[in-house]
């Protein structure tokens, strides 16, 4: 292990604060080609019980300190090609924090493109220009100008020859790193972000078209909303400061304590050097590093509201009606069974005043009645408060139980007009897919969502404005760690689905639907092997996040990884269990019987950890046990509420939809979601609302005030 790699590991422990020891197995299970979610889950031993989400953060942090050690490597090398590289530039790429501190180490011997101080040199002033850094008390600076004239060169007087040196000086100062530094952190200190309108018209960005606020302080969401508004030349955007004082800083640095004839031209050089090319070029950084600060938080963000909605409980056992909303071209109904299966479809006409609604009415009866329906599904975006007002005067007049709830359909039109969604079905149209899909998104969230890119679920803010690719790989971290915490049943799992779990990519999963296809279910996890593509390596990662329900295996039916299997029959052997006792639950106290046990040195005998060894027990007692159902179940209603029937003080039941910024939307069961204000949302302080709510949240809230005007319902959930 060289001396690189340990600076990493001493970093990386101190930044995370946990033990060498983690540090180090930690590394070599990610070097060893291991996937986050199996590391989290089957190595717990090694990593000290790192959990999914800080695995995540250490593989990035990881990878930008190689990447940082990568590129002090690289610049090492480019100077020192140039001759350049002395004890002082070495020691300075060595303690640099950052990349963007390298960089600025490096600028002054970037090869440049022709500016101002590169002609100026092929002119031949650059010795004037270092007489005049010297700032000699003797020396008169006109008169040495002189020498410098050159028709050939095109230095016609003094003058010229003093403005071109000037130019060299204030690249030179341009170059410095540690003046670059200083800079950097004076003006995101002391600096202010000012955004003014660029036009008279009304636009969402009226707020920040006469606006102000320091740097240091601003609000990720803000920041946002200012960058969006730019872009689309709502707002003009700049960093100020006082210059002056940033001025006075450069010449503390550049000039003695006794003026020479000279300095007058070093302090004009420094301020030409910070406004023309300094301040610029600081902004943009700031700018940039602001940005990539705000994406981070934006993203950590949707990342959590998409683990919310992916999350939540699915609704099992009924047959359900996807209902999507829709004007001119009708409602697209699909009913599908309680396996997902599609029974029936059909369009109607409801939402508009010269539909036919009691034709209608009698279709959606007829099809709930034949197909016994127990949900519907009713998408919530166009005309879904019309639609909704329509499902609950039917639900009303027909003789039987039947309940209605509303389904975020984010990215259902993305999903039905996909390649996917065309092989799956097609012998529907695109309208009637998005039916199907937002039946079967009740039904399970998770195996339905999957098939759909996360950034277009929209759980989140401004997220097409972010890092397209740093934004797709986090979610697709998140999908990845929800498929796997859950478990895939091996048997009915859709291509998009198992391309999700630890070890299988999109080329595998297609090559286990082929092989269930022609080989008809799988009977028992070591199956896997037979299958194309799928080695040891990639069934070591993915084998316990497989579930066969009815197997030759009664374990394969659960979490426990099949290099436990050998312990879990000796386990059962110690304790006077067999395998039919999983099945029947009658080891439902093998918990009580391990706690009067010594933990340690059962799992020794049996040759895994104490904590492999608990795992295993929670996995057993748990066997076939979805965790998601043991969170709130989503809210069914019969029956609707408008904004008009709304009263301040009232208290309701509802779903977080989107948590953000400054709140969180609830939908309440009226058509318009109400905000719960960060402010409103508990009694102690948060920073963020993602610290007290998640999307898919079940909570109370109460009426605070309702503006059917601008169709605004502020909410509260203090004192509820």
């Amino acid at each position: 292990m060289g001396t690189t790699d340990s600076k990493i590991i001493s970093q990386l422990t101190s930044e995370f604060n946990i033990r060498l020891s983690q540090t180090e197995n930690t590394i070599h299970l990610i070097d060893d080609g291991n996937t986050i979610p199996f590391i989290a889950r089957y190595r717990k031993e090694a990593t000290g019980s790192l959990s999914d989400e800080v695995l995540r953060d250490f593989y990035d942090r990881l990878n930008y300190l190689r990447k940082l050690e990568d590129k002090k490597e690289e610049v090492s090398h480019l100077i020192d090609e140039q001759g350049l590289l002395n004890e002082e530039i070495s020691n300075a790429i060595k303690n640099a924090q950052t990349l963007s501190e390298i960089e600025d180490i490096y600028r002054p011997f970037r090869p440049k493109r022709r500016t101002r101080a590169t002609i100026a040199k092929e002119k031949g002033l650059e010795p004037l220009a270092e007489i005049i850094l010297k700032q000699d008390a003797g020396c008169n600076i006109e008169s040495i100008a002189l020498d410098f004239i050159s028709a050939e060169k095109e230095v016609a007087c003094a003058e010229d020859a003093i403005a071109g040196a000037m130019d060299i000086i204030a690249e030179q100062i341009s170059d410095n790193a540690q003046y670059r530094k200083e800079i950097r952190a004076l003006t995101m200190n002391e600096g202010i972000l000012i955004s003014k309108a660029n036009t008279d018209k009304d636009s969402v960005y009226r707020l920040y078209y006469d606006f102000s606020e320091p740097v240091k302080k601003i609000a990720n969401h803000r920041l946002l909303a200012i960058n969006r508004g730019e872009k689309e030349d709502f707002l003009s955007v700049k960093i100020d400061i006082d210059e002056e004082k940033v001025i006075e800083r450069l010449i503390f640095h550049l000039t003695p304590k006794h003026a020479a004839p000279s300095t007058k031209y070093v302090k004009l050089a420094a301020q030409d050097s910070y406004k023309r090319l300094i301040a610029p070029s600081i902004a943009t950084e700031i700018r940039n590093t602001l940005t990539e600060k705000a994406e981070e938080a934006s993203i950590k963000v949707f990342n959590q509201n998409l683990s919310g909605l992916l999350l939540q409980p699915p609704i099992k056992g009924k047959v359900v009606m996807g209902f999507d909303p829709g004007y001119r071209t009708g409602c697209k109904v699909a009913v599908v069974d309680e396996t997902g299966k599609v029974l029936d479809t059909n369009v109607v006409y409801c939402t508009l005043d010269i539909h036919d609604k009691q034709k209608a009415k009698k279709i959606l009866t007829d099809m709930i009645l034949k197909n016994n329906v127990q949900l519907i599904s009713i998408g919530n975006g166009t005309a879904s408060k019309e639609s909704e007002i329509f499902i609950s005067e039917l639900l009303k007049e027909i003789d039987r139980e039947v309940f209605y709830i509303m389904t975020n359909e984010a990215g259902a039109s993305v999903y039905s007009a996909s390649k996917l969604a065309t092989e799956e079905f097609p012998q529907y149209d695109v309208a009637l897919r998005s039916a199907v899909s937002i039946a079967r998104r009740v039904q399970d969230p998770l195996a339905e969502l999957v098939k759909i890119d996360p950034k277009s679920i929209g759980v989140g803010q401004y997220q097409h404005d972010m890092n397209q690719k740093n934004l797709g790989e986090a979610l697709g971290g998140v999908v990845e760690s929800c498929v796997n915490s859950v478990g895939v049943d091996l048997n009915t799992a859709s291509p998009s689905l198992l391309s999700y779990v630890s070890g299988i990519n999109k080329t595998v999963s297609k090559n286990i639907i082929t092989y269930r296809e022609e080989n008809g279910k799988f009977s028992n996890r070591k199956e896997l092997l037979k299958v194309p593509k799928l080695g040891a390596k990639a069934f070591e990662q993915c084998a316990g996040f497989l579930r066969i329900t009815d197997g030759d295996n009664i374990l394969d039916n659960t979490s426990v990884h099949p290099e436990s299997y050998k312990a879990v029959g000796e386990l059962l052997d110690f304790l006077g269990y067999c395998e039919e006792d999983i099945k029947t639950g009658a080891v439902s106290d093998l918990k009580q019987k391990l706690s009067k046990l010594n933990s340690k040195e059962l799992a020794d005998r049996l040759g895994i950890g104490e904590i492999t060894l608990s795992d295993i027990a929670d996995s057993i007692i748990k066997r076939g046990r979805d965790p998601r159902e043991e969170l709130p179940a989503p809210i069914l209603r019969s029956d609707i509420l408008s904004m008009e029937d709304l009263r301040p003080g009232m208290i309701l039941t509802g779903t977080v939809r989107n948590v953000i910024d400054f709140g969180a939307f609830v939908d309440i069961g009226v058509h318009q979601d109400g905000l719960v204000h960060i402010s409103q949302i508990c009694d102690r302080y948060i920073k963020h609302p993602s610290e007290a709510l998640s999307v898919g949240d079940i909570v109370n809230v109460k009426i605070l005030e309702v503006d059917a005007a601008k169709k605004r319902i502020s909410l509260s959930m203090k004192e509820v």
